[in-house]
């Protein structure tokens, strides 16, 4: 069955949450956007060397500057979704900023990759309770899915009580498919497994937990997410606060190598979160449904 879907977060280093506000010469951008540029498309060889095909949201700035990537990204059949424009976070948006943001980004997308932009992925997954009108703002500007609800508790983001598996998630009046990042529950705690830090610092026996955890609850999906920048081990370290330093840094060098297990581990199981969202659709009715807008909602549960 193929329900392993492999995404990446396609933006240049500098732009990482952590870094907010940090300071960042010209010349570290350039050599972060061309890092970038030269990394994603190594990973493009290694998913074509896999004969696999992964979801790539990428930062719509990154098609304009660089345009042939994601028609790359595309040619190689592999799903081209948005990251937001400039990869700011939502919470420091207004539903119109987010509107207008949206908006450039598919179109730039669009433009470049040549293929229709379905599916969206929040910077630092915040799409929270308190950014609910998000939904109503992806839903109408025709947006099929979002893959922002990460259902842990964070610092930064999460919805603890959202369903771990695919849902209809409401907004304050409109609603979409929900691809949530795969976690794995322990001792009635969601612990977050699906890639990022997490990947990089823990056993790759905690992420096959929450695949097996998954797959034994019939679930259609099991959410991965990675950065380009998490397999560039000699890139320049950006001066970070102690605890941001190692959640960035943390296992870095060991990132190609884990990909390259879960591969060929996995080989044959992997899909595109647009492909997911086409099975969903004909039993949407049957998706467990869960109101993000009100904080009173009653939690369900998977």
């Amino acid at each position: 069955m193929r329900n392993i879907v492999l995404s990446f977060d396609v933006e240049e280093h500098h732009r990482i949450e952590a870094a907010h506000a940090l300071p960042c010469s010209a010349e570290l951008k350039a050599d972060y956007a061309a890092r970038m540029e030269r990394v994603t498309r190594g990973i493009l060889d290694q998913l074509a060397r896999a004969e696999t095909k992964a979801t790539f949201y990428v930062v719509g700035r990154i098609a304009e500057t660089h345009p042939k990537l994601v028609r790359a990204i595309a040619e190689a059949g592999h799903e081209v979704g948005s990251h937001s424009h400039e990869h700011e976070s939502i919470k420091r948006l207004t539903p119109q900023s987010f509107r207008d943001d949206l908006k450039q980004s598919r179109d730039a997308l669009e433009a470049a990759g040549g293929t229709a932009v379905v599916g969206f992925r929040a910077p630092t997954f915040s799409i929270v309770r308190q950014t609910a009108w998000a939904v109503d703002v992806l839903a109408d500007l025709g947006f099929r899915y979002d893959s922002s609800i990460f259902p842990v508790r964070h610092d930064r983001y999460g919805v603890p009580d959202a369903p771990r598996v695919p849902f209809v998630v409401q907004g304050h009046e409109r609603e979409l498919i929900e691809l949530p990042p795969t976690t794995y529950k322990l001792a009635g705690t969601n612990l977050p497994v699906a890639g990022g830090g997490y990947f990089r610092l823990f056993p790759l026996s905690f992420l096959r937990a929450g695949i097996n955890q998954l797959t034994a609850q019939a679930s259609p999906l099991a959410m991965l997410y990675f950065h380009p920048w998490e397999f560039d081990s000699t890139q320049p370290k950006l001066p970070l606060k102690r605890l941001s330093k190692f959640r960035t840094y943390v296992g870095i060098g060991k990132s190609t190598a884990r990909l390259h297990r879960l591969l060929t581990r996995y080989r044959g199981r992997f899909t595109r979160a647009v492909d997911v969202v086409d099975s969903l659709e004909a039993k949407r009715a049957e998706l467990p449904r869960f109101r993000l807008a009100a904080s009173s909602a009653s939690p369900v549960t998977a």
